[in-house]
């Protein structure tokens, strides 16, 4: 199948902002019966290489909580022959790997069955996740690090993924199987990072935590002892996040190995009323080339007729295509816009023959732009989706938060002749609903330098350096600006005098 592939640089993203717009965005909503994708958009998901569809099959809505009258193979089936080509479940949908698994026999996507092509499952990126946090060993306070059966690890879960997806459903597995990404889900808590970097620099520790042990059945080692026949199951390793950026972004500047090559993380309309991702990690992901997944395009279908809260049954999945007051296209075309993001996955409810009841026809249709939305359009787009339960709709995203002074501002100098040399360091202030523009160094209650914002991809701080000649007592600040000038500064930092 042709496509057209799009690989946008983050400045290239920004620099065509209000140009062109986007391929669909000539009417102000998707026209229902839109035609088919004959040749499907398709953007590189960052150092992976892997070219993949803007639109992904997300692994929950009707593969894990399954209406009566739905076959869940069947959504499936239709996605591989629409042309998409990102594929996402995980260990903790119910029987999604295993209505995947059932739909790759019957497609020829399962090795070792008579059907099965190579060539076709070469063309299809397959994601699963693990909640469990340890590979060996676990903490009882650890919350998230025994999501599975009791006892089990991120190992098992890897190996679970395997057997449900191309293998007998019960543990065992062909000997090609693979998935391309397996994603640390759910990360919400400093203490869960800390968790699973437990023994990347020590295999013999007593925990291991389920990053080293991924990483051995990513390269075919067995630094960890947990990989004893050496296998190679999995062709990338991704994080993920719904609620708290600063977890996810103390998560990215945790890896100096560049073992983590994709963001799973929540965005839509309705980011910027919470401590939002896209001013946060968001940039910080896109700085360190990690290819970023959007997931919640329509808060898990809280913006339509589910209560706000994570599903509970069959009867909460959603089934209709938008609504006249809220249509769906736009909410995709926004997640699509945001710079750096390569793809969304979202749920289907609901397939139809008739084109325009059709949820996977349709929002497929809307994925199909080639560049960013103007920012009158973001925010009349922001404005609509605000309309749903109020804006209170990301029950899965921490509450919102201003704009943050520079954390751990520190003073240190230096006595050089008749000089003093002063360094002044910082780690990154969190965005409130602007990105940051830049950071103030004050002296004195005046304004003496500034230094431009970067998103910080390691724990290396920021850094400014001045000559001062005098041997006075100073008192500096560091202070956070965003784009709209507001600002945010640090404790008073004193230099003491010289005598």
């Amino acid at each position: 199948m042709k496509k057209r592939s799009v690989l946008l640089s983050r400045r290239q993203f920004l620099r065509t902002t209000g140009a062109t717009g986007v391929g669909a965005a000539a009417a102000p909503y998707l026209c229902l019966g839109a035609s088919a994708v004959d040749n499907p958009v398709t953007r590189v998901l960052g150092r992976t290489g892997a070219e993949v569809t803007t639109l992904g099959l997300g692994g929950q809505a009707s593969l894990q909580w399954t209406p009566k009258d739905v076959v869940p193979t069947e959504i499936i089936i239709k996605a591989v022959n629409l042309g998409l080509t990102y594929f996402d479940t995980s260990n903790v949908y119910g029987r999604s790997q295993l209505n995947y698994g059932a739909a790759f026999r019957d497609l020829g996507l399962a090795p070792g069955q008579a059907n099965y092509e190579e060539r076709k499952r070469r063309n299809i990126f397959l994601a699963s996740k693990t909640m469990i946090r340890y590979a060996r060993g676990s903490r009882p306070d650890m919350r998230g690090s025994t999501n599975g059966p009791r006892g089990s690890t991120a190992v098992d879960d890897l190996r679970r993924s395997l057997s449900q997806l191309f293998g007998d459903g019960k543990g065992d597995y062909p000997k090609e199987a693979y998935v391309n990404l397996m994603q640390i889900h759910n990360l919400n808590r400093m203490e869960e990072v800390d968790a699973i970097y437990e023994g990347l620099d020590d295999a013999g520790a007593e925990r291991i935590g389920a990053l080293p042990a991924l990483v051995d059945y990513r390269d075919g080692t067995n630094r960890t002892g947990l990989n004893p026949k050496e296998e190679k199951r999995i062709r990338h390793i991704g994080i993920s996040g719904h609620s708290s950026s600063p977890v996810l972004m103390e998560c990215i500047q945790r890896d100096d190995r560049g073992i983590i090559d994709t963001l799973l993380v929540a965005i839509n309309a309705n980011d910027r009323l919470y401590l939002n991702h896209q001013h946060n990690v968001i940039p910080v992901a896109t700085a360190k080339g990690l290819g970023i997944i959007g997931m919640k395009v329509f808060a898990d279908g809280a913006m339509y007729t589910k209560p706000a809260h994570w599903t509970r049954g069959p009867r909460e999945v959603v089934r209709t295509v938008g609504d006249p007051a809220l249509p769906s296209e736009p909410l995709i075309q926004y997640s699509l816009s945001i710079p750096g993001l390569t793809t969304s996955i979202i749920g289907t409810g609901h397939i139809d023959t008739e084109r325009k009841r059709c949820q996977l026809e349709q929002n497929f249709a809307a994925s199909q732009i080639t560049g960013p939305l103007d920012r009158g359009r973001i925010r009349e787009i922001e404005q609509l989706a605000a309309r749903a339960k109020n804006g209170e709709t990301n029950y899965f995203q921490k509450a919102a938060e201003p704009l943050s002074p520079p954390r751990d501002a520190a003073i240190l100098q230096d006595v050089e002749g008749d000089e003093r040399i002063v360094r002044l360091t910082w780690n990154t202030a969190y965005a409130g609903d602007e990105p940051i523009d830049h950071y103030a160094i004050q002296r004195d209650g005046v304004n003496v330098a500034k230094v431009a914002h970067r998103p910080q991809t390691t724990q290396a701080p920021f850094a400014f350096e001045e000559r001062v000649s005098d041997r006075q007592a100073h008192r500096y600040r560091v202070v956070a600006v965003d784009a709209t000038g507001r600002t945010a500064g640090s404790d008073e930092l004193p230099l003491s005098a010289v005598g």
